[in-house]
């Protein structure tokens, strides 16, 4: 028979060492802290089924292997038990029956005697136990092969346990250096305040200094005035002046009274403005605080109806339109330690401010990338920067809750000031260059008169922070965003509300207008951007460049593109003929301003990476 010429094998299962890969493990220093997850033991319960079930099928195999080396039986068998046997085993029966009755009946006739019946030959019995062998072997196979699938399913598990075992020592290995550089900016930052102490305890030593000298100084006068104050009362007596309550209230002392010297400045301040034909400001007259306010030195708003010069040159360029895919990155300056908050361009020079949040803005030559100034004197950081229309001075609000004004021929502040009652955001210059206006997170805006160095009009209507605002080029209309999700127009002649615009359904943290007027653009916390028809109060375009936040948008000098500084560390191009979305990726951390040049050839941005990027 073919049954010797048989063969069986077990299902071949290859396992591939997937620790074969191109993976490198980062080395974890010895110190560290580390420690096995729970699931190990899950792991250490498999791979001891896993032996055990090895040890039983050995045990298996080793008794097949005795019982197939079992001599064959050489007892003899007759036909007629064999045949029995077999239709037993087949079920047979009526075949059985039928074989029975002819068999009896042959040997009753003596058709042949019971010697004539021969033995059945050993191969039939080898058969039979061969047979039984197959069976065996059979159910053995069965067996491996549930080995080999529970094996199979238990090196699955173990393989996905090793990758997100592996996952996690990546994760923690980049959080790891993450705080390796939190640490060393905090350091950083740590380091950066040492100086400014250092200033601060020599300006209090210097105050000191001339506080000593101004009581001496005071004492001096005081002996010179009083002959000075009898001609004064006479002329307070013969011509009914008046001292106002706003002003000597300026100058009493902590218990309420006035000084003679205080009284004589009051009076000789009084007789100078009378002669001026200006009269003081009185509050009891002006209750609104908005409509009379006086001062000599109180700046006059420009007529409306003037022309932007700007727009010729437009005009002549606007021949070549601007396309996506022109800018590409120029160069790149590391300007701060921490973060680059604004960005502002001399009108007419090539030259750049940068604002930090490490206090200090810096002027930095466009062409070489080198600095030209340092302006020290804010105590936190800077939100926004806008140069003087002439370009001789420089304007910057912080979180100190001020706005400054810087002189460059002087290289010094030379005048702050105050007001807000929170941090400032912003601040724009008007283009005639003598009032700057500025918003702040207490909700209000405030309109600044330079000449007379104090606050005309303080703005009232949004429900939250404002966090940008600009004026409108050669003209006195102001645009604010809001974190109560609306844009507004301003005049800034009477601090009131022309147009609000509704549509954002996040905080709008910046909004510019286009070199003609007529289109606003504005980007909320969700990066979307929008599109506004100013004379329309209505949405041109709505664009989601999200989700992660927009902090700065800004127009082509064209008009045709705009640009989007957003938290994802890459710059959001904008083409509105085409609608096409393109983004410039140079930053490493979120990106908070963005600028063109008055031309058009140039690109700025500056991130959370302490870089500003020159695109060209």
């Amino acid at each position: 028979m073919a049954a010797d010429a048989e063969s069986f094998y077990l299902e071949q299962v290859t396992i591939t060492d997937a620790s074969e890969d191109d993976y490198r493990y980062e080395e974890v220093p010895a110190d560290d802290d580390f420690s096995l997850p729970e699931g190990d033991e899950d792991l250490e319960k498999a791979v001891q089924t896993i032996q055990e079930q090895t040890e039983d099928l050995q045990l298996q195999s080793q008794r097949t292997t005795l019982t197939s080396k079992k001599p064959l039986t050489h007892k003899p068998e007759v036909i007629d038990d064999f045949l029995r046997n077999f239709l037993i085993k087949m079920g047979m029966t009526r075949t059985l029956e039928c074989f029975q009755t002819e068999w009896y009946e042959m040997i009753q006739k003596g058709l042949f005697s019971a010697e004539d019946i021969e033995f059945v030959p050993d191969v039939y019995t080898h058969n039979q136990l061969l047979d039984v062998e197959i069976k065996s072997l059979r159910k053995e196979l069965e067996q491996y092969k549930d080995a080999a699938s529970k094996a199979g399913h238990v090196t699955l598990k173990l393989q996905k346990e090793r990758e997100f075992h592996r996952m996690h020592h990546k994760r923690v290995a980049q959080e790891k250096n993450r705080l390796i550089n939190d640490i060393k900016r905090l350091k950083i930052h740590y380091s950066s305040y040492e100086p400014l102490l250092r200033q601060l305890h020599e300006k209090y030593e210097t105050l000191l200094r001339q506080k000593m000298l101004t009581t001496l100084e005071r004492d001096r006068a005081v002996g010179q005035i009083t002959g000075l104050q009898a001609t004064l009362r006479s002329l307070e007596s013969g011509r009914g002046i008046k001292v106002p309550e706003t002003i000597v209230y300026k100058y009493r002392r902590e218990d309420g009274t006035i000084g003679p010297t205080q009284r004589a400045i009051l009076e000789a301040r009084e007789k100078s403005l009378l002669q001026a034909g200006v009269a003081p400001y009185d509050p009891a007259k002006d209750p609104t605080k908005q409509i009379g306010k006086r001062h000599p030195k109180d700046s006059e708003f420009p007529p409306d109806t003037r022309v932007n010069p700007l727009l010729a040159h437009i005009k002549r360029k606007g021949s070549i339109p601007q396309k996506l895919g022109v800018y590409r990155q120029h160069s790149s300056i590391k300007a701060h330690n921490l973060a680059v908050s604004c960005l502002a361009l001399h009108p007419r020079k090539e030259i750049l401010v940068t604002g930090s949040d490490d206090h200090l803005w810096k002027m930095w030559s466009i062409i070489k990338g080198e600095v030209i100034m340092t302006g020290e004197g804010h105590t936190d950081w800077i939100s926004g920067c806008s140069f003087h229309p002439r370009g001789l001075k420089l304007a910057t609000s912080s979180g100190d809750t001020t706005v400054r004004i810087w002189d460059f021929s002087k290289a010094e502040c030379i005048l702050t000031l105050e007001g807000h009652g929170h941090a400032v955001w912003d601040c724009s210059w008007h283009s005639c260059g003598d009032f700057l206006a500025s918003c702040s997170m207490d909700n209000t805006s405030k309109i600044w008169d330079i000449n007379s160095e104090r606050c005309r009009y303080t703005i009232r209507g949004h429900m939250d922070s404002v966090n940008s605002i600009e004026f409108l080029p050669f003209s006195n209309t102001i645009l604010t965003s809001s974190a109560d999700k609306t844009l507004s127009l301003w005049d800034a002649r009477m601090g009131l509300c022309a147009q609000t615009f509704y549509g954002h359904l996040h905080s709008c943290n910046d909004a510019t207008f286009n070199m003609k007027g007529d289109t606003i653009v504005s980007c909320d916390s969700y990066g979307v951007m929008k599109l506004w028809d100013v004379r329309k109060v209505a949405v041109m375009l709505s664009y989601d460049a999200g989700p992660h936040s927009g902090n700065q948008v800004a127009f082509s000098p064209t008009g045709q593109i705009v640009s989007m500084a957003s938290n994802d560390g890459t710059l959001k191009m904008l083409d509105l003929a085409t609608g096409s979305l393109e983004s410039l990726d140079a930053h490493e951390d979120g990106v908070q301003s963005v600028i063109f040049d008055p031309k058009g050839d140039f690109l700025f941005s500056g991130g959370s990476d302490g870089s500003v990027q020159i695109w060209i």
